[in-house]
């Protein structure tokens, strides 16, 4: 990509102000090739649907799940210093934060032409930033083009029609000429890390859903105060909300990206989530076709992961929830992981860094995997209470039709980057 093939509106997006994008931010859902057909806003698109570039596209997806360099760590804690925390899951920063470095969600996205993943979650970064700080944007997409995975021919398959889709979202949501991006988190791995913070920090689960300690703890009192608790209700809770809000926060970003760029869309939740995982059972939404498990005690059906995609850490995935511990030790541990002395870093000395933190050793290993075997054994699913993978919000991205505008709306409804968007961006259109 040379800067001779960039169209205008890209370094019109590169000089467009953060006050800007957080004041001009709204929810801009009337795209080129629409239709609402009664009511106060009844409107027919004059104009085609007009899909995004592969370029507008990139920047897109890059601002909802882009690596932005190196994970800077948290530093200390005192229940076990002098050693680095080592709560963090990945090495590389991405465009949104998530609670205490976990990182768990990665990023779906479908268009006309298929369904795709970015997997960024665990890649090196995309670049190196210069001495001042900055990370060139360049580099950053073409390091992102290649971490694209397309899964499945065409536009994701969930009819824009209820109940898949809320009844206000049925003439707006995946249609032609749309982007939409789905971040999916994996809740089992959230609750995971969880509980390993949840030791380092003195802390063991208790079943309040049965009024009961979990049995064997008491041979981890030399590691724990066993008496110390959370109840298990509160922990998987409290991670669905950190989910949430790593979910959300890239979906926001994405929104920002839209202001600079003039695209119109906006980030909602108003789909089926289960629907669009694949779990509705209806062939006529096969969505991102991820498993998952029924039963007759559980208020809605659990998906555990889309096989050699994005596999929730639980079984089927893994043969028990020990496995699934040692997979987790791995993935920060082991090659490439963010406490791995040979993976390189932003510090002057990064071994060094790396290397200071504390491997989770065997009675922590199996402490952890005591409890989350419980919670699989008494309740059939891990976590208990919550879906082991997990999405809430959505980004869509369009085309305005500007004239829908014009016509309902004072002058001010859109900003100048949407009034300039098809001439700076599609001067050829």
């Amino acid at each position: 990509m040379s800067a001779r093939d960039l169209p205008q509106g890209f370094q019109d997006m590169l000089s467009f102000g953060l006050v800007e994008a957080l004041l001009g931010r709204r929810s801009r859902r009337f795209f080129m090739g629409a239709e609402i057909p009664d009511g106060v806003f009844t409107y027919k698109s004059r104009h085609p649907a007009v899909p995004l570039s592969e370029l507008e596209k990139l920047l897109v997806v890059a601002a909802c799940g882009g690596n932005t360099s190196w994970h800077h760590l948290i530093y200390r804690a005192q229940l076990y210093a002098p050693h680095l925390s080592n709560y963090a899951a990945a090495a590389g920063g991405r465009t949104f934060p998530s609670a205490a470095g976990f990182h768990t969600s990665q990023t779906f996205f479908t268009d006309d032409e298929g369904v795709y993943l970015l997997d960024a979650r665990d890649t090196p970064p995309f670049a190196e930033r210069e001495k001042d700080g900055s990370l060139d944007l360049e580099s950053l997409l073409t390091a992102l083009r290649g971490r694209i995975k397309k899964i499945q021919p065409g536009r994701l398959g969930l009819p824009s029609e209820v109940p898949f889709v809320e009844a206000h979202n049925t003439w707006v949501v995946n249609h032609p000429g749309t982007l939409l991006v789905i971040p999916v988190g994996d809740l089992a791995q959230h609750v995971l890390l969880g509980l390993c913070y949840m030791l380092q920090n003195g802390l063991v689960l208790r079943d309040d859903v049965n009024g009961r300690s979990i049995p064997g703890l008491e041979k981890f009192k030399r590691l724990v105060d066993v008496d110390n608790f959370w109840p298990l209700t509160f922990v998987e809770q409290w991670s669905l909300a950190e989910l949430t809000s790593e979910l959300s926060m890239s979906c926001y970003a994405g929104n920002l990206m839209l202001q600079a760029m003039g695209l119109g869309g906006w980030m909602f939740n108003g789909v089926d989530p289960f629907a669009t995982l694949g779990a509705s059972g209806d062939p006529q939404a096969p969505g991102l076709g991820f498993r998952y498990d029924e039963h007759p005690d559980w208020p809605y059906p659990n998906p555990t992961g889309l096989p050699g995609v994005m596999e929730g850490y639980c079984p089927p995935h893994y043969p028990d929830m020990r496995a699934a511990v040692d997979a987790l030790c791995e993935r920060k541990f082991g090659p490439g992981g963010p406490f791995n002395p040979e993976t390189p870093g932003p510090w002057k000395n990064s071994p060094l860094v790396r290397g200071s933190a504390q491997v989770h050793a065997e009675d922590f290993r199996e402490c952890v995997a005591l409890q989350a075997q419980y919670v699989l054994d008494t309740f059939g699913k891990f976590p208990g209470t919550v879906p082991s993978i997990f999405l809430i919000t959505y980004l869509q991205a369009h085309h305005l039709d500007l004239e829908f505008y014009d016509r309902y709306y004072q002058p001010g409804s859109y900003l100048r980057t949407h009034a300039e968007h098809m001439q700076r961006w599609h001067p050829q259109d």
